[in-house]
């Protein structure tokens, strides 16, 4: 058994369309991880991103919405008490406008995939878990599962290391891939090709171990 969630970040509004696009095509649902700011990340400041309207327009039609922050803030670098409050209210703005949000169900995804063990460990007290940067391959899920690694890589098209990843993966006997990605073709940090994408989708639904889930889909596995 293998799980394989493509994680989608920063909510670059062609690239997230696109995207939701080829998972639907696919009969897939996309992981899309947004800031409650609503701000471009540094790198991007070109391509507009999405609000909560698409936001709730893409969870209804089963795509899964997750929280990235408050403003796009490397946390490892920020006073705990600073990151704290960022989080919370990044939390906050989640409650009040993505339908049906609740912090204790959902899945934090650090801005650069970065953190700090005192903030990580605060954090477990106000989600149900966390992205964090580290080994891309987590054990299959399970019951108190809470800390999740992953991996990416940019600035340029990312699609090589991706592969490598999957591989990676394949190789074992068992496990869960999850890959930070950002934008299609040339759009985002690390972008992917939009018709590299469905062909992957096309190559892993042939993999009779391969499940393409959300990383809270996959969470729910262990209650099932």
């Amino acid at each position: 058994m293998h799980i394989i969630t493509l994680s989608f970040d920063d909510g670059l509004c062609q690239s997230t369309l696109k995207t939701a696009e080829i998972f639907e095509d696919h009969g897939l649902s996309a992981c899309f991880n947004v800031v409650a700011k609503g701000e471009n990340p540094t790198w991007q400041t070109k391509s507009p991103v999405g609000d909560f309207a698409l936001w709730n327009q893409l969870q209804s039609r089963g795509h899964e919405i997750m929280p990235h922050g408050y403003r796009h803030a490397n946390k490892s670098l920020l006073a705990l008490e600073e990151s704290k409050t960022l989080i919370g209210d990044c939390l906050d703005v989640f409650r009040e406008n993505l339908e049906g949000f609740e912090p204790a169900r959902c899945v934090f995804h650090f801005p650069y995939n970065a953190a700090t063990p005192e903030l990580e460990a605060w954090l477990l007290t106000q989600v149900r878990a966390y992205r964090v940067g580290g080994n891309p391959i987590n054990a299959m899920p399970h019951r108190g599962q809470q800390k999740l690694t992953t991996t990416g890589q940019g600035p340029g098209n990312c699609e090589a290391h991706l592969v490598g990843c999957i591989a990676q993966c394949l190789a074992e006997s068992q496990g869960w891939l999850t890959y930070t990605l950002h934008g299609l073709d040339d759009e985002g940090w690390g972008p992917i090709g939009s018709d590299y994408l469905a062909r992957l989708l096309d190559r892993l639904a042939l993999i009779k171990s391969v499940q393409v889930l959300t990383i809270t889909a996959a969470l729910d596995l262990s209650h099932s």
